[in-house]
C-alpha cells in the first residue's frame, strides 16, 4: 500500500467512526481534525484515534492503554492482540461510555 492509498483508507475509517458514533444514539462528543479524532464521554474520559501515516497504522489511546492497528486483508487489526478494530473500539467505547454499544462501519 502506498501513502496515497493509506491516507484514503485511513480517512474513510475516521469518517466511518464519526458516523457510527452519531448513529449510536449515545451521548459521545467527537472532534476530528487533521487525522486525529477525539471522542469525549460524559465522565470526561477520552478515546483518541489518530493516523500514523509514516507507519501506515491507526493508533488508539483509551483511558486504559494504547493500541496500534495495521491493515490486513481489508481489516484493521491490533498488532499485539490481533483483535479486529471495530470489536476493540466497541468494547473501549462501551467501557468509557458506561453503556453497552456496538459500533461498525456502515
Amino acid at each position: 500500500m502506498n501513502d496515497s492509498q493509506y491516507n484514503l483508507i485511513a480517512e474513510a475509517l475516521l469518517l466511518a467512526i464519526e458516523e457510527a458514533i452519531e448513529d449510536s444514539g449515545v451521548d459521545i462528543d467527537y472532534e476530528g481534525v487533521g487525522g486525529l479524532l477525539t471522542l469525549t464521554f460524559k465522565n470526561n474520559s477520552k478515546v483518541i484515534i489518530n493516523k500514523q501515516a509514516p507507519l501506515h497504522e491507526i493508533w488508539v489511546a483509551t483511558k486504559f492503554n494504547g493500541h496500534h492497528f495495521v491493515l490486513n486483508n481489508d481489516s484493521w487489526t491490533d498488532k499485539r492482540s490481533g483483535e479486529e478494530f471495530w470489536q476493540f473500539l466497541s468494547n473501549a467505547v462501551s467501557t468509557q461510555a458506561e453503556t453497552e454499544l456496538t459500533l461498525s462501519a456502515q
